[in-house]
């Protein structure tokens, strides 16, 4: 199966954690990041892993360091997203038997990524390497290889990534930003969510 969309809730604090994660998990969403440079981040993540079921993976953004990678585990992380690519953060994940999305801006990134042990990669930023970009690493990665923009991607255009073969996006302040109300954050996440499933039939 794909990522698909992942929701990136950077500045997220525990108070509307759940309540945020809840009208995610209904729009559709099965991947929620809470980078770790949000208030509190590891109580924000707890609370999300509790509130939603187990087919919605919750885990942390923003992890730099081996010793972040535990501090996620023990507050119940299933995924780790990095905005670069560490080959120590992507095996201490890989050992923690979490998923691994490290940041590659390179095809040399990339490929150091995957022989660490990534689960995928997260285009960083997006807009830099491009959709042109991205087409023209694809035959040269292993077949299989899950691409993942982050930066810039909008409902208006996730058809045109999808159509050059990414496996899904993070969606960060097109989404969720500190202050947005859940209403506000279900109705940007189902119009994400349609814009995806049309783009994936």
């Amino acid at each position: 199966m794909t990522t698909g969309l992942i929701a990136i809730l950077r500045g997220i604090t525990p108070p509307e954690a759940e309540e945020i994660g809840r009208v995610l998990y209904a729009a559709g969403f099965r991947y929620v990041e809470v980078p770790l440079n949000s208030p509190d981040p590891l109580e924000s993540i707890r609370l999300i892993r509790a509130a939603l079921p187990e087919d919605c993976l919750v885990g942390a953004g923003t992890v730099l360091t081996a010793g972040q990678v535990e501090l996620v585990k023990a507050a119940g992380s299933d995924i780790v997203v990095s905005p670069n690519m560490d080959p120590d953060v992507i095996r201490a994940t890989v050992s923690a038997g979490m998923k691994s999305y490290p940041g590659v801006a390179t095809p040399s990134e990339a490929f150091a990524a995957l022989a660490a042990g990534a689960t995928a990669l997260k285009l960083f930023p997006a807009e830099s390497v491009g959709i042109g970009g991205m087409q023209a690493w694809r035959p040269v990665l292993p077949p299989g290889t899950e691409l993942l923009p982050v930066g810039g991607v909008a409902a208006s255009n996730v058809g045109d990534w999808v159509a050059a073969g990414a496996a899904g996006a993070g969606i960060g302040s097109t989404l969720y930003k500190p202050g947005r109300s859940a209403e506000d954050v279900a109705a940007r996440a189902a119009e994400l969510m349609a814009a995806w499933r049309t783009a994936t039939r």
